[in-house]
């Protein structure tokens, strides 16, 4: 059996760590609701094209979005709430 060298084990260990470490570092917090998951797209897809007047950063930029995103499903939520709710009849 032939041996790997040294040179290779630190390659593959930094290309290792580079890959799963990295990837850590970034994750996001897990999907709780589907209203969460669109949410999470819309913003991931809307945040290079929205307008940018304040300079902020990407990741503040995508958080706007993402909030502006939940609130106004959780306002129609309310609504639709509001809405079925039937008055008695005197």
């Amino acid at each position: 059996m032939k041996r790997i060298g040294t040179g290779y084990r630190i390659t593959f260990g930094l290309a290792a760590l580079a890959i799963f470490g990295v990837g850590a570092a970034r994750a996001e917090p897990p999907i709780r609701s589907p209203e969460d998951a669109a949410c999470r797209g819309e913003a991931r897809s809307r945040v290079f094209s929205t307008p940018n007047p304040r300079n902020l950063p990407i990741e503040e930029l995508g958080k706007g979005i993402y909030y502006a995103c939940m609130a106004r499903i959780d306002g129609k939520a309310n609504t639709s709430r509001k809405r079925a709710r039937r008055h008695r009849v005197r």
